[in-house]
């Protein structure tokens, strides 16, 4: 029987890699930066209980010892901040929710930037938009407008920060009602390389583009804001099944690939064990009650645990807080971009957990290895315009993450390795299979570290390069690490 506390699987923005650093300390930056915000701010150095909280991360292998870490209260200080580090070319790094899972993704020796006094939430009917700080968590938008009547089309793990989610794309339980995160956005406020803080909207065609899955790399958002959607209670939860249930999870999952309900979504996490591949199903139907027979066969496998009823989209919200757990020292994940779940692939995504999990568990005990399956409709990415990712919204991707959690630092390289071999071996199943994804789109949010940014924007990227040499001609943002464009 498999614990609540034994799968791991998250993913959050894309990877960033760490900027290299000028010569010469930071403490000078510091003192600059401490000496120009206003009171709604605060700097802090190592040793205050204040800094190890804006340094940390949820994988503590993504934390990096910073100089000092700033807490900007308003967007005018970040404007402050960010022209200060400009001017003196210090590295630097901006945490949302700390979900990063690779060192300097969200991390860095330079100064840290903890975005968490931006923790406001505002609901306005008459808009039908919500307001919502950089700092805020998807556990705190979702409490907020619990019993309102509306939504917003976020992420699916608990805890995870906005900004990564948002910046990234994000895909959601009602992406085939509405389209990705980045399909339901009203406005962002941004504070430019420059320092300008300006508002980007539909009418900023670049900017539009550019941050609606284009990463850190055209300044720092201070708030988003969401166009809603009506929510009501919802049916949906978790039914965990055994190893000699594989055969018939997979099955149910290749039936509900036929489904053409925009209501139903099922989220599949393969995990290994030393006794093979168990699995979770995580069905979700946006109404009370779904139609009739499209979760059967999911309903139908015998499970050691299930939590399926009718209930608020807050209370099932609040169930998954077991992906993110136990707490881990590493963390590296990758992704796979299929068009289809057909009986290869789903082969060779099981063959690739079993030989990775032994090979890598041979060496770590403490090794978790899982996968997420996430079948969508053919036409999830019809709901929005052009965006930095996907670069082709003619064809729907199925992000298929993969993550490993170990606890061995020496395995740092072999892991990289098997999440590349890992995710090759899958796409060539796939081009077999007959699905056109030896180019598909990674999804920058699941992406290995060094995965190349043709791979993530493909043709997009010579627009996103003009866009980015436009607003950020000294390259401000390349000081923070990430998918440099």
């Amino acid at each position: 029987m498999l614990s609540a506390t034994f799968l791991v699987v998250a993913f959050p923005l894309a990877s960033f890699s760490h900027a290299s650093t000028p010569s010469g300390g930071y403490q000078s930056t510091c003192r600059s930066i401490a000496d120009a915000i206003s009171n709604s701010s605060q700097l802090f150095y190592p040793n205050s209980t204040q800094y190890n909280a804006d340094i940390e991360h949820a994988i503590i292998s993504s934390t990096q010892v910073s100089a000092c870490s700033v807490e900007p209260g308003s967007a005018a200080d970040v404007s402050v901040v960010l022209r200060i580090l400009g001017s003196t070319r210090t590295p630097f790094a901006v945490k949302g929710g700390g979900h990063a899972y690779n060192l300097g993704f969200s991390s860095t020796t330079g100064v840290q930037i903890s975005m968490t006094r931006f923790n406001s939430v505002e609901h306005n009917n008459a808009t039908g938009t919500v307001d919502a700080g950089s700092g805020v968590t998807l556990d705190q938008v979702y409490a907020a407008l619990d019993s309102t009547g509306a939504n917003i089309v976020g992420g699916r793990i608990p805890s995870v920060g906005i900004s990564g989610l948002t910046l990234g794309g994000g895909y959601a339980f009602m992406s085939n009602q509405y389209g990705l995160t980045i399909d339901n956005m009203a406005g962002y406020e941004l504070v430019l390389p420059n320092g300008t803080i300006t508002n980007v909207t539909e009418s900023n065609k670049d900017l539009w583009f550019a941050l609606r899955g284009g990463g850190n790399n055209f300044g720092i958002v201070t708030k988003f804001t969401y166009k809603t959607v009506p929510q009501g209670q919802i049916w949906g939860g978790t039914l965990r099944y055994d190893v000699d249930k594989l055969d018939l999870v997979k099955e149910a999952v290749l039936k509900f690939q036929l489904v053409n309900d925009t209501k139903a979504n099922v989220n599949v996490y393969v995990i290994y064990t030393p006794a093979g591949a168990v699995s979770i199903g995580l069905v979700f139907y946006n109404a009370p009650t779904p139609a009739p027979g499209i979760f059967d066969d999911f309903l139908a496998i015998p499970t050691n645990q299930s939590d399926v009823k009718t209930r608020s989209f807050v209370d099932i919200f609040d169930s998954l807080y077991f992906i993110n757990t136990p707490k881990t020292d590493r963390s590296r994940v990758n992704a796979v971009s299929v068009t289809q779940y057909s009986p290869s692939v789903f082969d060779a995504l099981v063959n690739q957990i079993l030989f990775w999990g032994g090979k890598i568990a041979a060496l770590d005990p403490n090794l978790t290895l899982s996968i997420i399956l996430e079948p969508f409709l053919k036409d999830v990415f019809s709901h929005g315009p052009a965006s930095a990712y996907p670069p082709d919204r003619s064809q729907a991707l199925f992000p298929t993450g993969i993550s490993f959690k170990y606890g061995n630092a020496s395995l740092d390289d072999t892991v990289s390795k098997g999440l590349r071999n890992f995710s090759d071996a899958v796409t060539a199943a796939a081009v077999v299979d007959g699905q056109n994804v030896s180019h598909a789109a990674v999804y920058p949010n699941y992406a290995l570290f060094d995965t190349p940014l043709e791979e993530i924007y493909g043709a997009n990227l010579p627009r996103l390069h003009g866009i980015k040499k436009a607003v950020d001609p000294e390259n401000v943002m390349g000081l923070a690490g990430g998918f440099k464009i």
